[in-house]
Protein backbone atom coordinates (compact mmCIF):
# COMPACT_ATOMS: atom_id res chain seq x y z
CA UNK A 1 0.00 0.00 0.00
CA UNK A 2 1.61 2.95 -1.23
CA UNK A 3 1.39 6.55 1.22
CA UNK A 4 -1.52 8.11 -0.26
CA UNK A 5 -3.44 5.02 -0.45
CA UNK A 6 -2.43 4.44 3.65
CA UNK A 7 -4.04 8.13 4.36
CA UNK A 8 -7.14 7.96 2.63
CA UNK A 9 -7.51 4.41 4.70
CA UNK A 10 -6.93 6.22 7.81
CA UNK A 11 -9.70 9.35 6.91
CA UNK A 12 -12.06 6.65 6.11
CA UNK A 13 -11.11 4.91 9.76
CA UNK A 14 -11.51 8.10 11.61
CA UNK A 15 -14.60 9.07 10.09
CA UNK A 16 -16.20 5.87 10.21
CA UNK A 17 -15.23 5.01 13.40
CA UNK A 18 -15.50 7.46 16.84
CA UNK A 19 -12.93 8.62 18.73
CA UNK A 20 -13.03 6.75 22.41
CA UNK A 21 -12.45 9.00 25.45
CA UNK A 22 -9.41 7.06 26.52
CA UNK A 23 -6.09 8.18 24.72
CA UNK A 24 -3.01 6.65 23.93
CA UNK A 25 -0.02 8.24 26.37
CA UNK A 26 3.16 9.14 24.09
CA UNK A 27 5.46 11.41 25.56
CA UNK A 28 5.46 15.13 24.70
CA UNK A 29 8.74 14.84 23.39
CA UNK A 30 10.83 12.40 21.65
CA UNK A 31 14.67 12.27 20.29
CA UNK A 32 14.71 11.56 16.17
CA UNK A 33 15.85 8.44 15.63
CA UNK A 34 15.12 7.07 19.42
CA UNK A 35 12.74 3.46 20.27
CA UNK A 36 9.68 4.70 22.49
CA UNK A 37 6.97 3.53 23.85
CA UNK A 38 3.30 4.21 23.54
CA UNK A 39 1.04 3.55 26.48
CA UNK A 40 -2.56 2.27 25.37
CA UNK A 41 -5.73 1.58 27.34
CA UNK A 42 -6.77 -0.55 24.30
CA UNK A 43 -6.72 -4.65 26.02
CA UNK A 44 -7.74 -5.61 22.87
CA UNK A 45 -4.81 -4.52 20.57
CA UNK A 46 -6.11 -3.61 16.97
CA UNK A 47 -4.62 -1.32 13.91
CA UNK A 48 -2.12 0.88 14.57
CA UNK A 49 -1.26 4.07 12.41
CA UNK A 50 1.62 6.67 12.40
CA UNK A 51 1.17 9.60 10.75
CA UNK A 52 4.66 11.96 10.16
CA UNK A 53 6.30 14.76 8.30
CA UNK A 54 7.78 12.17 6.35
CA UNK A 55 5.96 9.01 6.35
CA UNK A 56 2.88 7.17 7.54
CA UNK A 57 3.39 3.53 8.61
CA UNK A 58 0.23 0.70 9.39
CA UNK A 59 0.53 -2.29 11.18
CA UNK A 60 -1.65 -4.59 13.76
CA UNK A 61 -0.79 -4.88 17.69
CA UNK A 62 -1.32 -7.38 19.76
CA UNK A 63 -2.87 -7.67 23.31
CA UNK A 64 -1.42 -5.27 25.68
CA UNK A 65 -0.76 -1.72 27.01
CA UNK A 66 1.94 -0.71 25.24
CA UNK A 67 3.00 -0.34 21.65
CA UNK A 68 6.52 0.18 20.59
CA UNK A 69 8.16 2.42 18.05
CA UNK A 70 11.40 2.20 16.91
CA UNK A 71 13.49 4.62 15.74
CA UNK A 72 13.56 4.10 12.44
CA UNK A 73 9.61 5.11 11.82
CA UNK A 74 10.93 9.26 13.53
CA UNK A 75 14.09 10.39 12.00
CA UNK A 76 12.00 13.49 10.60
CA UNK A 77 11.68 16.95 13.29
CA UNK A 78 7.72 17.79 13.83
CA UNK A 79 4.52 16.58 14.70
CA UNK A 80 2.89 13.52 14.83
CA UNK A 81 -0.24 11.41 15.13
CA UNK A 82 -0.39 7.96 16.53
CA UNK A 83 -3.68 6.50 16.02
CA UNK A 84 -5.29 3.15 17.36
CA UNK A 85 -8.33 1.79 15.83
CA UNK A 86 -10.60 -1.50 16.66
CA UNK A 87 -14.23 -2.50 16.79
CA UNK A 88 -14.94 -0.19 19.51
CA UNK A 89 -13.28 2.95 17.31
CA UNK A 90 -10.58 4.43 17.79
CA UNK A 91 -7.84 6.80 19.94
CA UNK A 92 -5.53 8.92 18.97
CA UNK A 93 -2.62 11.26 20.24
CA UNK A 94 -0.19 13.64 18.97
CA UNK A 95 3.62 14.36 20.02
CA UNK A 96 6.70 16.03 18.65
CA UNK A 97 10.06 14.70 17.55
CA UNK A 98 12.68 17.16 17.97
CA UNK A 99 16.21 16.91 15.83
CA UNK A 100 18.92 14.56 17.99
CA UNK A 101 22.68 15.89 18.78
CA UNK A 102 24.58 18.33 15.73
CA UNK A 103 26.44 15.24 13.37
CA UNK A 104 26.24 17.39 10.17
CA UNK A 105 27.07 20.98 8.39
CA UNK A 106 26.76 22.82 5.33
CA UNK A 107 28.68 25.80 4.96
CA UNK A 108 28.49 28.71 2.85
CA UNK A 109 31.71 30.98 2.28
CA UNK A 110 30.99 34.33 -0.15
CA UNK A 111 32.75 35.49 -1.99
CA UNK A 112 34.74 33.12 -3.70
CA UNK A 113 37.56 35.91 -4.91
CA UNK A 114 38.53 38.80 -2.61
CA UNK A 115 41.26 41.05 -2.73
CA UNK A 116 43.74 41.30 -0.05
CA UNK A 117 43.51 43.22 3.45
CA UNK A 118 39.73 44.10 2.87
CA UNK A 119 38.02 44.26 6.45
CA UNK A 120 34.89 41.83 6.56
CA UNK A 121 35.14 40.80 3.21
CA UNK A 122 34.67 37.15 3.41
CA UNK A 123 31.03 36.07 5.46
CA UNK A 124 30.88 32.75 6.06
CA UNK A 125 27.52 30.79 6.91
CA UNK A 126 27.39 27.36 8.69
CA UNK A 127 23.85 25.68 8.85
CA UNK A 128 23.79 22.77 12.01
CA UNK A 129 21.78 19.03 10.81
CA UNK A 130 21.37 15.91 13.11
CA UNK A 131 22.44 13.03 11.46
CA UNK A 132 19.20 12.58 9.45
CA UNK A 133 19.42 15.83 8.34
CA UNK A 134 17.03 17.93 10.48
CA UNK A 135 17.75 21.14 10.98
CA UNK A 136 18.92 21.93 14.60
CA UNK A 137 16.89 24.60 16.62
CA UNK A 138 18.64 24.35 19.58
CA UNK A 139 21.58 26.61 20.40
CA UNK A 140 24.73 25.03 19.05
CA UNK A 141 28.48 25.98 18.91
CA UNK A 142 30.20 26.40 16.03
CA UNK A 143 33.75 26.68 15.30
CA UNK A 144 34.83 28.91 12.71
CA UNK A 145 38.41 28.59 11.76
CA UNK A 146 40.56 30.38 8.60
CA UNK A 147 43.90 29.27 7.48
CA UNK A 148 46.03 30.66 5.11
CA UNK A 149 48.86 29.07 3.45
CA UNK A 150 51.08 27.53 6.22
CA UNK A 151 49.85 29.86 9.01
CA UNK A 152 48.74 28.77 12.16
CA UNK A 153 45.04 28.64 11.82
CA UNK A 154 43.09 31.59 13.60
CA UNK A 155 39.78 29.98 15.33
CA UNK A 156 36.65 31.85 16.18
CA UNK A 157 33.51 30.93 17.85
CA UNK A 158 29.49 31.28 17.43
CA UNK A 159 26.77 30.24 18.50
CA UNK A 160 24.09 28.95 16.32
CA UNK A 161 20.28 30.34 16.78
CA UNK A 162 17.81 28.28 14.75
CA UNK A 163 20.29 26.17 12.86
CA UNK A 164 22.26 28.70 11.48
CA UNK A 165 25.86 30.33 12.90
CA UNK A 166 27.75 32.86 10.40
CA UNK A 167 30.83 34.97 10.79
CA UNK A 168 32.63 37.99 8.62
CA UNK A 169 36.39 37.42 8.48
CA UNK A 170 38.93 39.82 7.34
CA UNK A 171 41.01 38.98 4.34
CA UNK A 172 44.93 38.70 4.66
CA UNK A 173 47.45 40.27 3.56
CA UNK A 174 49.26 38.05 1.51
CA UNK A 175 47.34 36.84 -1.85
CA UNK A 176 46.79 33.18 -2.43
CA UNK A 177 44.16 30.54 -1.15
CA UNK A 178 42.23 31.02 2.50
CA UNK A 179 40.96 27.96 3.63
CA UNK A 180 37.47 28.69 5.71
CA UNK A 181 36.31 25.78 7.74
CA UNK A 182 33.34 24.97 10.14
CA UNK A 183 33.46 22.28 12.84
CA UNK A 184 30.63 20.79 15.31
CA UNK A 185 31.07 17.80 16.94
CA UNK A 186 32.27 14.89 14.66
CA UNK A 187 31.54 17.58 11.19
CA UNK A 188 33.49 19.30 9.99
CA UNK A 189 33.74 21.57 6.21
CA UNK A 190 35.74 23.32 4.39
CA UNK A 191 35.62 26.03 1.39
CA UNK A 192 38.55 27.57 -0.19
CA UNK A 193 38.35 31.52 -0.63
CA UNK A 194 41.27 32.97 -3.36
CA UNK A 195 42.74 36.18 -1.96
CA UNK A 196 44.06 37.89 -4.64
CA UNK A 197 46.45 41.69 -5.05
CA UNK A 198 44.26 44.68 -4.10
CA UNK A 199 44.91 48.20 -6.03
CA UNK A 200 48.07 49.18 -7.21
CA UNK A 201 50.47 50.97 -4.91
CA UNK A 202 53.59 53.45 -4.75
CA UNK A 203 53.59 53.47 -8.14
CA UNK A 204 57.38 54.82 -9.59
CA UNK A 205 57.99 55.02 -13.47
CA UNK A 206 61.63 55.82 -14.79
CA UNK A 207 62.71 57.18 -17.94
CA UNK A 208 64.77 55.33 -20.78
CA UNK A 209 66.05 56.16 -23.90
CA UNK A 210 66.78 53.23 -26.51
CA UNK A 211 67.64 53.78 -30.01
CA UNK A 212 66.60 57.79 -30.33
CA UNK A 213 62.78 56.99 -28.89
CA UNK A 214 61.62 57.76 -25.50
CA UNK A 215 60.16 55.06 -23.20
CA UNK A 216 58.39 55.10 -19.90
CA UNK A 217 58.12 52.26 -17.37
CA UNK A 218 57.30 51.26 -14.29
CA UNK A 219 59.24 49.82 -11.68
CA UNK A 220 57.47 46.47 -10.67
CA UNK A 221 53.90 46.71 -9.89
CA UNK A 222 52.54 45.37 -6.45
CA UNK A 223 49.49 46.29 -3.79
CA UNK A 224 50.43 47.96 -0.50
CA UNK A 225 51.08 44.74 0.64
CA UNK A 226 53.83 44.07 -1.48
CA UNK A 227 51.60 41.37 -3.55
CA UNK A 228 52.54 41.67 -7.40
CA UNK A 229 49.09 42.83 -9.23
CA UNK A 230 47.62 40.83 -11.71
CA UNK A 231 48.77 41.24 -15.44
CA UNK A 232 46.29 43.25 -17.33
CA UNK A 233 46.31 46.01 -14.63
CA UNK A 234 45.42 48.90 -16.30
CA UNK A 235 47.96 51.99 -15.38
CA UNK A 236 47.93 55.11 -17.47
CA UNK A 237 50.66 57.49 -18.17
CA UNK A 238 49.97 61.01 -19.03
CA UNK A 239 52.70 63.72 -20.79
CA UNK A 240 52.30 67.50 -20.75
CA UNK A 241 54.61 69.59 -23.51
CA UNK A 242 54.18 72.23 -25.79
CA UNK A 243 52.24 69.93 -28.24
CA UNK A 244 49.46 69.15 -25.69
CA UNK A 245 48.05 66.42 -23.24
CA UNK A 246 48.34 63.04 -24.33
CA UNK A 247 47.15 59.96 -22.13
CA UNK A 248 48.22 56.35 -22.67
CA UNK A 249 46.80 53.72 -21.45
CA UNK A 250 49.00 50.41 -20.77
CA UNK A 251 48.17 46.77 -19.21
CA UNK A 252 50.93 45.25 -16.69
CA UNK A 253 52.82 42.28 -18.30
CA UNK A 254 55.17 40.37 -16.28
CA UNK A 255 54.82 42.70 -13.67
CA UNK A 256 55.34 46.07 -15.26
CA UNK A 257 53.66 48.35 -17.55
CA UNK A 258 55.71 50.68 -20.57
CA UNK A 259 55.14 52.49 -23.17
CA UNK A 260 56.53 54.65 -25.87
CA UNK A 261 55.92 58.35 -25.97
CA UNK A 262 56.72 61.22 -28.00
CA UNK A 263 58.51 64.45 -26.53
CA UNK A 264 58.37 67.60 -27.97
CA UNK A 265 60.73 69.87 -25.96
CA UNK A 266 60.57 69.87 -22.18
CA UNK A 267 57.32 67.34 -20.79
CA UNK A 268 56.16 66.65 -17.70
CA UNK A 269 54.96 62.98 -17.08
CA UNK A 270 52.81 60.96 -14.61
CA UNK A 271 51.30 57.91 -13.59
CA UNK A 272 48.02 56.43 -12.29
CA UNK A 273 46.32 53.36 -11.97
CA UNK A 274 43.12 53.72 -10.45
CA UNK A 275 42.76 56.35 -7.81
CA UNK A 276 46.53 55.65 -6.81
CA UNK A 277 48.97 58.31 -8.53
CA UNK A 278 52.67 57.58 -8.67
CA UNK A 279 55.80 60.23 -9.15
CA UNK A 280 56.69 62.62 -12.10
CA UNK A 281 58.79 62.97 -14.75
CA UNK A 282 60.18 66.37 -16.05
CA UNK A 283 62.04 65.53 -19.25
CA UNK A 284 63.50 67.19 -22.40
CA UNK A 285 62.78 65.53 -25.56
CA UNK A 286 66.64 65.10 -28.10
CA UNK A 287 66.94 66.83 -30.96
Amino acid sequence: MNMRALVITVMVATMCCPLLASDLKAPATVVAGTDFVIASAESQGGTFYLIGPSLVSKREVQNGSEISVPGDEIKSAGVYTALLCSGAGCVSTDFYVKPSSPARLSLLAHPSRVRVAEPNAISAVALVFDKFRNLVVEPAQVEFQAVAGEAQPISQSRTAANGIAWIRLTSGKKEGPIKVGAIIGPAKELRVVRQVASDACNLRIKPEWAAGKFYVSTDPVRDCSGNAVPDGTVVSFTKTDRSGKTTVDAPVKRGIARVQMPVDGNARIFVASGVVTGNELNVTGKQ
